[in-house]
């Protein structure tokens, strides 16, 4: 018997688990997330990865517009990270409540996805044509458009790159500040007063906007300790160092 206590088909499985895994150590975890923290602050350097929580935010609301059997107008970005989905038709609660927690959602979903390893160049060039599909079917001003063929950009250009490793720690790091965002941007709306998807839904639904910002906060929160877990459950998997 092998002196790990492993049978040699245990073995096997643990050894090919380990290849197709990049589940990041609990130190590079962290070290990940500061790095990500760290960005979102600096400015100018921030404002690409806040057009793409803005991106992410938009387009939750049109796929929430889509799956209520409402048409999706415009999707358009502007410099400051702000944007603006135009629709008509769908459930109006449910297409402003989207906006928030369906970026945590896409930064946990990139976050999973930056996990496998052998993936990683099918994960960058799937977000790049869902990037360039919006631009297609959504965009209608030349700002959001240069705006999507940067964010684009970001995602097909480094395909190119040979190191695997590398491509899927700043998948996880973009995924971390996306996340990162979606905590940080409803904090913004406590300050405005009958602006914004919370006093929408404050509108059509009589709770209180704080209640809705709470609920994104929180849901943004949780998406953040789901990519920890997913940190600690998988021990058993040789992790990134």
């Amino acid at each position: 018997m092998p002196e790990s206590g492993l049978t040699p088909n245990s073995s096997k499985l643990s050894s090919h688990l380990s290849s197709q895994s990049a589940v990041p150590s609990r130190s590079r975890f962290v070290i990940e997330l500061l790095v990500a923290l760290i960005v979102t602050k600096l400015p100018y350097v921030s404002v690409p990865f806040k057009w793409f929580e803005s991106f992410f935010h938009e387009i939750s609301h049109g796929i929430a517009t889509l799956i209520t059997g409402g048409v999706v107008n415009s999707i358009q970005l502007f410099p400051n990270g702000a944007g603006l989905c135009t629709s008509q038709g769908g459930n109006a609660i449910l297409i402003a409540f989207s906006g928030y927690p369906g970026a945590a959602l896409w930064g946990y979903l990139i976050f999973l996805l930056a996990t496998w390893r052998a993936g990683i160049r099918f994960t960058l060039s799937l977000l790049g044509l869902i990037v360039m599909a919006s631009l297609l079917f959504w965009a209608r001003d030349m700002l959001t458009i240069i705006i999507l063929l940067c964010l684009a950009g970001l995602f097909l250009l480094p395909i190119k790159l040979n190191n695997n490793s590398l491509l899927n720690s700043l998948l996880r790091i973009l995924g971390l500040m996306i996340m990162l965002n979606a905590v940080a941007s409803p904090t913004v709306l406590f300050g405005l007063s009958g602006k914004g998807d919370a006093n929408m839904l404050s509108q059509m639904t009589w709770l209180p906007a704080w209640i809705w910002i709470f609920i994104w906060l929180a849901f943004s929160g949780l998406m953040l300790w789901l990519s920890w877990s997913k940190v600690n459950v998988n021990k058993g998997v040789k992790h990134e160092a």
